[in-house]
């Protein structure tokens, strides 16, 4: 028992260190087998790059040679040549360039004027065939004609005169004169020699091109298959106006030999180490790839969306050079990139007269003076020496580690903008005029009425001094032509007062009008509360006596001075004034009371407002008028042009304020609006 028990032990040890030689030859022969697949594919994969690389190239190849072409044959008709001349010229074109077989020079209906043949192939071309409206190269011209450019046309087989054929295919040249269209060249490219002539040089012995169709169909082939090896394919698209063509190349590669002999397999053996570095080394390339395929399409997804802002974007180091311009900054500037890259101490784009202001700006920005979140306005010059004006926002560059390596702007070309709001201050002001003289006119009546009082006055007086000047002469015993008495010189001299007054109050109400009517500059002044409405209380008071309007103001003491137009702002009391009268006139309304108030407004130590509020003891304002009562061209009143509240809350925005309105209890209606005070200085 203890020998049988010694031998099952020697048994089960002998059995695990066989597993254990077992498991790990079989771990050897999978590494092995692992590292025999993975070179297969990496060859494979470098093969297939190879091929790749070279199908693109051939395809960029292609389409140098094809716009080479096109440029030679857009120079046959340079000058207007005769039809002898272009034949001579098209056949030493024919003789350079062996992949064209065939140019036709076309009137604008498509007929042949002339042509000339490839001396290298001859062709038994079908006049009937190719002047047909469905030829391919009536097709190729109609979408030349419908897109203003040259145009392919598909594929198509074409006999020879040696009894066998090759595809074609048309190329359709637009011509034009003056603006005119003056026919087509109609050039005939031969597949085969394109491949021949364009893409052979680069071709090795074991590669093979070929056009194809989308199904595989092979159109025109060059070079010679290998039989018993393994083959690799690429396909480009050979995208053409009108035509869309697929180079496909191929390519035999042999097996790759990983085990030329025993010692290569032995140091294979001895390396089965480092598969797993190895392992780990692909799955880091894989990563790494991944990570670069996903950093270009980053890095194209943001080209596309920088070349698709129209918004200029601009780059510049700590130093001041430029680093970066997108192309809506090249276009708003005028300079194309290599122009602006690299300029530091003085850009092109800045006006002369102001390139010192510019440059302080710039060793202030390159202090670490933060610029305005807002932005801020500049003007630039284009190259061709047009300036304009442009909103500038910057913001510092920070880099992935943090570091403050430059400044990145933002430009905005801000013409438009201000030509409209030129326009929209010019339409305001012609809009305000137009108002004020509409104003005018509705007083013209009350003018009349109240001037005739003062008048009057003043013909009676005038009347009456005279009378007292011609009075009889003095009885007898007085001297004659003796001098008015005192009595009498005291009643002319009251009658002359009386005169000066009344001359004064007609004076003054002229002067209220002529003043508001008349246009001035919007110059902003300091102006007090009291002489504002001091200015527009004689035109309100002649509709106040027509209308039994009592007329009340309000001025809260030691008010500081409003910051306004002064002009305007008459405008907007007059007419809140004269619109609160009018609410009143209803006969229903007993008590008339026209309230103007003034006084400080909510304010701070940056900014004081001044408040004014009319008030009136009208119907008030119904619910659907309030909505557009701002609204231009809005009126309840047959003869209004509804222009005044649209004005009148303009011009109080222009100011930074705001007019508003808001019922008054027990009735009526109070609208107010708010003015700014001037604020001192910073040096003061």
């Amino acid at each position: 028992m203890p020998q049988q028990r010694t031998l099952f032990r020697r048994w089960r040890g002998a059995w695990r260190r066989w597993s254990l030689w077992t498991l790990l030859v079989l771990l050897v022969i999978s590494m092995l087998a692992t590292m025999v697949w993975l070179a297969g594919r990496y060859e494979a994969s470098q093969v297939q790059s190879r091929l790749e690389r070279d199908t693109a190239d051939a395809v960029s190849d292609i389409r140098v040679a094809l716009t080479r072409n096109l440029q030679s044959l857009q120079a046959l008709h340079a000058g207007d040549p005769g039809q002898l001349a272009w034949e001579v010229d098209a056949s030493e074109l024919l003789r350079n360039r062996r992949e064209l077989v065939r140019i036709e020079w076309r009137d604008t209906s498509l007929r042949v004027r002339t042509h000339a043949q490839s001396p290298y192939r001859p062709v038994a071309w079908d006049a009937r065939l190719r002047e047909g409206n469905q030829s391919d190269a009536a097709i190729a011209c109609a979408n030349a004609r419908r897109l203003s450019s040259p145009a392919y046309s598909s594929s198509y087989f074409q006999p020879h005169g040696d009894g066998l054929g090759s595809e074609m295919m048309e190329l359709c040249l637009p011509l034009s004169s003056g603006g005119r269209s003056t026919g087509f060249l109609v050039a005939t490219y031969a597949l085969q020699d394109v491949l021949i002539n364009l893409v052979a040089h680069n071709l090795t012995r074991s590669q093979e091109a070929s056009f194809t169709e989308a199904d595989g169909t092979r159109l025109a082939v060059l070079g010679a298959a290998r039989r018993g090896s393994r083959m690799f394919t690429a396909t480009h698209l050979l995208d053409l106006p009108g035509s869309t063509l697929v180079l496909r190349m191929d390519t035999w590669h042999s097996a790759p030999s990983l085990f030329p002999n025993v010692l290569t397999a032995l140091v294979t053996a001895m390396s089965i180490a480092l598969v797993t570095v190895m392992v780990v080394l692909v799955r880091d390339n894989r990563r790494r790839l991944r990570a670069e395929r996903d950093l270009a399409d980053a890095l194209a997804f943001r080209k596309a969306m920088e070349d698709s802002l129209v918004t200029g974007l601009r780059a510049r180091d700590l130093e001041g050079r430029i680093t970066y311009v997108n192309p809506a900054f090249c276009a708003m500037v005028g300079f194309s990139a290599p122009e602006l890259l690299g300029q530091s101490v003085t850009a092109p784009y800045w006006p002369p007269e102001r390139v010192e202001e510019y440059r302080q700006r710039q060793a202030i920005r390159f202090a670490g003076t933060m610029p305005p979140r807002e932005g801020f306005e500049s003007e630039f010059m284009r190259k061709d020496g047009t300036r304009f004006p442009v909103l500038i926002i910057e913001a510092p560059l920070i880099n992935a580690q943090g570091l403050h390596t430059g400044w990145m702007s933002a430009f905005l070309d801000i013409s438009e903008q201000r030509r409209v709001e030129e326009l929209s201050r010019a339409s305001q002001e012609r809009l305000q005029a137009t108002a004020r003289l509409a104003t005018v006119g509705e007083m013209a009546s009350l003018l009349s009425h109240e001037l005739n009082q003062p008048l009057a006055a003043i013909s009676s007086y005038a009347t009456g001094s005279i009378n007292l000047l011609e009075a009889p002469a003095p009885q007898a015993g007085s001297p004659a032509g003796a001098a008015p008495n005192a009595e009498q010189l005291q009643d002319v001299r009251m009658a002359m007062q009386h005169i000066a007054r009344q001359a004064e109050r007609a004076g003054k109400v002229i002067k209220s009008v002529h003043d508001f009517v008349r246009r001035r500059d919007q110059a902003r002044e300091a102006v007090q509360a009291r002489q504002l409405l001091d200015a527009i209380l004689p035109l309100v008071s002649l509709q106040a006596r027509k209308l039994a309007v009592r007329v009340n103001t309000t001025v809260e003491p030691n008010l500081p001075p409003v910051l306004c137009d002064r002009t305007m702002v008459e405008q907007v009391l007059l007419n809140l004034a004269r619109n609160a009268m009018q609410a009143m006139d209803d006969p229903a309304i007993p008590t008339r009371v026209l309230d103007i108030r003034v006084r400080r407004a909510a304010s701070n130590q940056h900014s004081g407002w001044i408040e004014f509020a009319v008030t009136d003891l009208g119907t008030g304002i119904a619910a659907d008028v309030a909505k557009k009562l701002f609204t231009p061209f809005f009126t309840t009143r047959a003869e209004g042009m509804g222009l005044g509240l649209s004005m009148c809350r303009t011009v109080i925005e222009q100011h930074g304020g705001f007019l508003g309105f808001a019922p008054h209890e027990p009735r009526g209606t109070v609208f107010t609006f708010t003015l700014p005070v001037p604020q001192p200085s910073p040096d003061t």
